[in-house]
Order: C-alpha cells, then sequence, then structure tokens
C-alpha cells in the first residue's frame, strides 16, 4: 500500500512525499529509519480513472538524461530524484519517482527500486543499472541508456510511419467501399428496378453484394468480432505466438523490414549491455527477454546455452537460420578479437541504416499499389452502376 506523509527533516524542513509498506505502522517505521519527525501519516486514496496517464519512453529518456547530470555533477541520487520528481509532468511518472526516492531513502539499492516499476523500466534497464551501481559508473551507465532508448525510440518509429500509412489509407478504403455498396448502390438498385430489364453481371453481383451486406450486416460485425478475438485468444498462447512470430519474419515484404528491425534491436541490446559491464549470460537473458519475437528469443536462449557448456554466440545464431551471414561473421569475429560489444553496435548502426533505406523502399513501393488496388474497387462499382445507364434507353422502349 502507499501512504502519504508529512514530514519534518534535517534542520526543520518540512517535507511531504509517498511511502510503500504493509500497513501504516510499518510505513511511519520506516520513515523513522530515514530520520524524519513524523508528522502526519494517512493511506494514499487513489482513484480510478477511465484512463490511467501511461508512462512513455520519452519520459524514461529524459529522466536517464537528466539524472546522468545530476549525478556526474556530483548531486547524490536521493537529492537528484527529488529535484526530478518536481520536474516530471507525466503524473504517473512522477508517482513512480515519488515512490522511488522513497524506497532508496529506506535503504534499497536503485537496481532494486526500479525493479518494483516494471511500467516504467525494464529488465535490461535494471541491469544496466545494477551493473552501473556495482562498478561505480552509474552515471556513465545512464548516459548509455539514453543514447540506447533514444536509438530505440528511433528505429520504432521508423517502423511505425512504414506501417501507419498502409493501414489508415486502406482503412479509408474499405470504409469508402462500405459506404457506396450500401447506402449508394441501393438508390441505383431502386432506379434500375423501375424501368426492368435485365441488368449486367457485373451490376447484378454488386447489387447482391450490397443486398446481402445489407441483411447480414450484424452478423458480418459480429463474425469479424468473433475471429478478432479468437486469434487474439490464440496469440497468447505460447504456440500461437510462436506461429505468428515465426509468419511475421517469412512474409514477403514485410518480413524482411521486421527481421532488419530484430537484428537491429537484438545487436544494439547486447552490445549496450556488454559494455555496461553486464556478464555475457545475463545479458543474453535479459535480450532474449526484451527480443519481442518467440523465434529470436529461440535463438538467443541456444547461444546462451551453448556459451554455459564453453562454446561460442555465434554457432547457434548460424544454426537458427534467421540472421543473415555477414551478422554471424561478425559476431565471430568479435568474439575471436575481444571487442564483441564494438562489433555489435556496429552491425546496429548498420542495420539502422538498413531499416531507414526498407521503410522508404517499402513506403515508395506501397503507395502506387494502394492507389492501383483502390481505384480497381472504386472504379469497379462505379463502372457497375454506370453500365445499367448506357443500355437505358434500350430498357425503357422495351418496357
Amino acid at each position: 500500500m502507499q501512504f502519504s506523509y508529512k514530514a519534518r527533516g534535517a534542520g526543520g524542513k518540512t517535507v511531504e512525499g509517498v511511502v510503500e509498506a504493509a500497513d501504516q505502522k510499518a510505513a511511519f517505521a520506516r520513515l523513522r529509519e530515514q530520520k524524519l519527525a513524523v508528522l502526519e501519516v494517512k493511506q494514499r486514496v487513489v482513484k480510478k480513472k477511465f484512463f490511467k496517464p501511461k508512462i512513455h519512453n520519452s519520459d524514461i529518456v529524459i529522466f536517464s538524461r537528466q539524472l546522468s547530470t545530476l549525478v556526474s555533477a556530483g548531486v547524490p541520487i536521493v537529492q537528484g530524484l527529488n529535484i526530478l520528481e518536481e520536474q516530471a509532468e507525466n503524473p504517473a511518472f512522477k508517482s513512480v519517482v515519488t515512490v522511488l526516492r522513497g524506497d532508496i531513502e529506506a535503504g534499497l539499492s536503485i537496481a532494486d527500486a526500479m525493479r518494483k516499476h516494471p511500467t516504467a523500466f525494464t529488465e535490461l534497464y535494471v541491469s544496466m543499472v545494477r551493473a552501473g551501481e556495482v562498478g561505480g559508473i552509474l552515471d556513465t551507465i545512464l548516459e548509455r541508456l539514453s543514447a540506447y532508448l533514444e536509438a530505440s525510440e528511433v528505429l520504432r518509429a521508423k517502423v511505425k510511419s512504414a506501417m501507419m500509412y498502409p493501414l489508415v489509407v486502406s482503412t479509408v478504403a474499405a470504409l469508402i467501399t462500405v459506404f457506396l455498396i450500401m447506402f449508394v448502390i441501393p438508390i441505383f438498385k431502386d432506379i434500375f428496378s423501375s424501368f426492368g430489364g435485365q441488368l449486367p453481371f457485373i451490376t447484378r453481383v454488386i447489387v447482391g453484394l450490397s443486398d446481402f451486406l445489407r441483411q447480414k450486416f450484424v452478423y458480418f460485425i459480429v463474425g469479424i468480432g468473433a475471429i478478432y478475438w479468437g486469434v487474439g485468444k490464440y496469440v497468447k498462447t505460447e504456440k500461437g505466438q510462436e506461429k505468428i512470430d515465426d509468419l511475421s519474419l517469412k512474409l514477403p515484404v514485410f518480413g524482411i523490414l521486421l527481421k532488419k528491425v530484430a537484428i537491429a534491436k537484438f545487436t544494439r541490446t547486447l552490445g549496450t549491455l556488454i559494455k555496461s559491464g553486464v556478464p555475457i549470460l545475463q545479458g543474453l537473458e535479459t535480450v532474449a527477454k526484451t527480443s519481442g519475437n518467440k523465434i529470436i528469443e529461440r535463438a538467443i536462449n541456444s547461444s546462451r546455452d551453448s556459451i554455459k557448456e564453453g562454446g561460442r554466440i555465434s554457432d547457434p545464431l548460424k544454426r537458427a537460420n534467421i540472421f543473415p551471414p555477414m551478422v554471424i561473421q561478425m559476431i565471430s569475429v568479435g568474439e575471436e578479437t575481444g571487442g564483441l560489444d564494438n562489433m555489435l553496435n556496429k552491425i546496429a548502426d548498420f542495420y539502422d541504416q538498413e531499416v531507414d533505406t526498407a521503410v522508404k523502399g517499402l513506403t515508395s513501393m506501397i503507395e502506387p499499389l494502394i492507389m492501383v488496388v483502390l481505384g480497381a474497387v472504386i472504379g469497379t462499382i462505379v463502372i457497375a452502376m454506370f453500365m445499367p445507364m448506357l443500355s437505358l434507353g434500350d430498357m425503357v422502349s422495351g418496357g
């Protein structure tokens, strides 16, 4: 539970904050351990909100960069967190920093205090901070974390932009098509039926589709919802997630992009961890958990098992048949020369550029393709509606 408190610190200064404890008595005890004269302690009532504020990657990047500057300037960590707590604009992250400061004041290590907030600090973040604490280079580690998170955010933004354009255009095209079929075509149907006569085949098909959707629209929506729910449940299973991840890497166009993104993320993360002093076995375990793809996670875990048995990282990665030969060779050279961290970061830099090129190529290829598909769909509907117009005179005279 969280308790808000008011107390007097050194010099008689009144301080306020939040402390986590099992009950009010334990909260009093924790505050006394911090040599505070407790004035008031009460349980924090958190109002439930429909839309809870989220902690964004940008919040963590700014926090890491600022904390690194404060620590390198010789500011004590608790005082630094107090400064950052006052400056935090996101209420959700401000609350995390408040509790974090209280835990560190109570005697927890920075890494252990951060581990209690997985929504803000990932396992990778905690592992690197722990290495920084042990090695006495916390400011350097925080600087590297900032650079890593910024690079990851840029990579994520590139992929998001590549996916967003076709998704938006396809959604708009689908909505226009549904609108035409359900609301425009019935008007034409009434006009044609008043004149009698046989409609062209393509017109009969479009009119039949319109009738079907209007009559079965509710069932159609329920069916789509059921499929979406079923696929969602399947994806949440271990087997389903593995199958989806495997298929995603084999997609004709997007699969290549996703594979490059995965390689860039894997090499950047592992390179940053090793350079920061995290043991390689722990580093591989962390990278596997944060890979976001079950197939790649399996390959990384195989590498970890290989190292445990005295083998190399590159051999299991080669057998996984996911990573290109160039990546395997560069990792192998890095292992032999003892410069694995530098080699991994070079691979990451190269694949960041590859992702950038792939995104640009994908966008330039998808744009005309979507226009062609959209033109074909809308064009077919327009032609189907106007074909009877050409023979309308004959239909009228025949009637």
